[in-house]
């Protein structure tokens, strides 16, 4: 059993922020991104409870409640810290569907790492490609970086396909470079500059970001 209720004292800290009272809220042509609330623990356990869509992660899949359930409450806190900035990727009829986000930032250089991952059934349905547009949009034109950094394992020629398809330039093979469990795994890294996302079909879809962005997160 879990609790809705079940909250940190770092959580309840970071929920007196204003960029926490008015959240940020990023919308594209159907979808939009928000931020996860205890009320999506039973989503995102749906989502995620599925081996052939966490194959590829550190974690998953989900086995309990409490999974998602920690994980949701430990985000307040990690916005705070400028550790992770996650959102659900929702869909107006099927409600959240996934979750991207912005993670490893290097404030001086104005860089952070680009996560996504989305329920087996929106696989090849345009969620991801518009999921990118949004934080992509929210990166380079809201945030200020200059660079977004992605990786895949080098057997997950799917997703290297698609960070292709959508502009992201393939960089090299970084060895050993994720450890899952006592598994070491190598991993493509992939590219985005601010000029190459300027040229990029992302740049083209029209996004709008509403709210204040967590301190953190803004880099120029």
């Amino acid at each position: 059993m879990y609790s809705i209720g079940a909250v940190t004292s770092a959580s309840l800290a970071s929920a007196r922020q204003p960029y926490e009272s008015d959240p940020l809220v990023v919308h594209g042509p159907r979808r939009s991104l928000r931020y996860a609330t205890p009320a999506d623990v039973p989503r995102l356990f749906d989502l995620a409870a599925d081996p052939a869509v966490t194959r590829f992660f550190s974690w998953g899949p989900y086995t309990t409640l409490e999974q998602p359930e920690s994980y949701i409450t430990s985000l307040p806190a990690r916005r705070e810290s400028g550790d992770l900035l996650d959102f659900l990727v929702i869909d107006p009829d099927a409600g959240p569907v996934g979750v991207t986000g912005l993670s490893e930032v290097a404030r001086r250089d104005r860089r952070a790492t680009v996560g996504s991952w989305l329920g087996h059934e929106w696989w090849g349905s345009g969620a991801n490609f518009e999921a990118k547009a949004m934080i992509s949009a929210l990166a380079f034109r809201r945030l200020g970086f200059e660079r977004l950094t992605a990786w895949a394992n080098t057997r997950n020629g799917r997703s290297q396909r698609a960070l292709e398809r959508i502009g992201f330039r393939r960089e090299g093979v970084l060895s050993a470079w994720h450890r899952h469990g006592e598994v070491l795994h190598d991993v493509v890294i992939f590219g985005m500059v601010r000029g190459a996302w300027e040229r990029s079909p992302l740049h083209d879809v029209p996004v709008r970001v509403e709210g204040t962005p967590p301190p953190g997160f803004v880099v120029g």
